[in-house]
């Protein structure tokens, strides 16, 4: 239980502090080098699938201190 509420406690700095670095970037128009290694630690390109018909590559960014976030959570509108 100690062990859990540890881990939680790190991600929850973790989450800080990216928001923390985040804000800085508020409202800039283009993401440059030096903002993106502030916010990203890895980039994956998967291998082109042609599968479908169409080619389809996907890409998973890992965040700095959050890990990979799901595109589908990223563009979730905030619902009030």
């Amino acid at each position: 239980m100690r062990q859990e509420i540890e881990v939680q406690e790190r991600q929850n700095e973790n989450i800080e502090k990216f928001i923390q670095t985040a804000h800085k970037y508020v409202g800039i128009d283009e993401l440059d080098g030096y903002a993106l290694r502030e916010l990203v630690s890895a980039i994956y390109v998967d291998a082109p699938d042609k599968s479908s018909g169409k080619r389809v590559q996907h890409i998973h960014i890992k965040y700095d201190g959050l890990g990979f976030i799901p595109l589908n959570e990223l563009m979730k509108e905030e619902t009030a």
